[in-house]
């Protein structure tokens, strides 16, 4: 079990297990966030009638069940997977990849800082989880922006130096791009450099340090612009910052320009 997690879940809880046994009433299977045993019943596989169960699960799968009742004194707990949604799953099963992730760079924080997982998370991942909700949103935005984000929060510099160069060397930071035309020109004796000076300040558009706006030729009069960036409405927004930029430049200039996005 986790530093810090609870010992067994509640009722309404999904939960990821692995199963171990089957027999012709249900599965046994093992809570692997818990380390705790339970039962999918035959009657909650499906909410049509089964003939065979294991054409529905079979014994290693993983599966995310929801959590029905809990009985700590027999320690048992009973499961469902028709109660569980396609939705409900993939949302599942995408925490429970991104919790052990927190976990495995937490467990190798401690071991450059030379102290227990459990001394760590009581002074980091406590508070981590309090401000984020999770471990691995917060380390994600460490790795984004920096170890501040930690220090803001109560962590000792020194720990949080550590943990932001972890999160910046294990975690991929998601990104999104956004793409399209620009045509630029202008008929003036210098109207290659002022088309260039209006690709340029499109560029420079002010912008953080998670996103980046990216121009190439394609053939004169015709630039191509991408833009990338942590979700698609700030792409969006810089994409079109940046193209009217440049088209406000170039008009300036007595150039003419227009914009055509790309799917």
């Amino acid at each position: 079990m986790a530093v810090g997690k609870r010992e067994w879940p509640d009722v309404g809880d999904l939960v990821i297990s692995t199963v171990e046994r089957i027999t012709d009433y249900g599965a046994y299977v093992k809570l692997d966030e818990y380390n705790k045993e339970g039962l999918l019943h035959i009657s909650e596989v499906s909410s049509t009638w089964v003939r065979n169960i294991r054409d529905f699960v079979r014994e290693g799968q993983k599966a995310v069940l929801r959590v029905l009742r809990v009985d700590q004194e027999r320690e048992h707990v009973d499961l469902s997977l028709r109660r569980v949604t396609k939705r409900e799953r993939r949302e599942k099963v995408l925490a429970w990849k991104k919790e052990r992730k927190a976990e495995s760079l937490l467990r190798i924080a401690s071991e450059r800082l030379n102290i227990s997982e459990k001394e760590l998370y009581e002074k980091a991942g406590v508070l981590v989880e309090k401000e984020f909700g999770e471990i691995y949103g917060g380390l994600e935005r460490t790795a984004r922006e920096g170890a501040e984000v930690l220090v803001k929060l109560g962590i000792p510099k020194d720990m949080a130096a550590t943990i932001e160069e972890i999160a910046k060397e294990r975690i991929r930071l998601p990104t999104v791009m956004v793409k399209g035309t620009l045509e630029l020109q202008c008929t003036k004796p210098n109207g290659a450099v002022l088309v260039r000076d209006a690709l340029l300040d499109a560029q420079r558009i002010k912008k953080s340090s998670t996103t980046e706006v990216r121009i190439y030729v394609v053939a004169p009069p015709r630039y191509r612009i991408e833009v990338l960036a942590e979700d698609y409405k700030e792409a969006e927004k810089l994409l079109s910052k940046a193209t009217q930029t440049a088209l406000k430049s170039i008009g300036k200039s007595g150039g003419q320009g227009v914009f055509k996005r790309e799917k």
